[in-house]
């Protein structure tokens, strides 16, 4: 079986503009700490530590700082041409406490992909702070 798995994720649909969606829905608070250089973005400091990595170990989300990668700033604007979740099995994984995409935005792309889904008391990065929960549901999506 092939599937999808879509952990606290963007999902827009093709040609769709995830800005303008996500627009509908409360920003969260990591939005506050992008910054740009140079066409690319990333977060501050204070901003990875309070409300990306939220729930994440002090520590290791120090570490994860330390390697955060820059993103693209046309990434935010650009629009998918395959929306991969209309042909295949959806899986998501709602991160109930995630401070950088809405869950009720969330809650909303699951729905519409009709995602079998999940919703864990996580931040952003449900995947660390809950990587049995995420596995769980990967391993389901295998059809195991």
């Amino acid at each position: 079986m092939s599937a999808l798995v879509y952990v606290a994720a963007r999902a827009p649909d093709a040609g769709e503009d995830f800005v303008a969606l996500a627009g509908r829905f409360p920003a969260g608070p990591a939005r506050a700490g992008i910054q740009t250089r140079d066409g690319y973005t990333r977060l501050s400091e204070d901003a990875f530590l309070r409300h990306f990595a939220n729930g994440v170990a002090p520590a290791q989300a120090r570490e994860l700082y330390a390697v955060q990668g820059e993103t693209a700033t046309s990434l935010f604007g650009a629009r998918t041409t395959v929306a991969a979740w209309r042909e295949r099995p959806s899986f998501y994984v709602v991160a109930r406490d995630d401070q950088t995409i809405d869950p009720g935005l969330e809650r909303f792309l699951a729905k519409r992909m009709d995602a079998t889904t999940i919703e864990v008391d996580a931040g952003h990065l449900a995947m660390v702070s809950h990587p049995r929960e995420v596995a769980d549901l990967i391993l389901r999506a295998a059809g195991r």
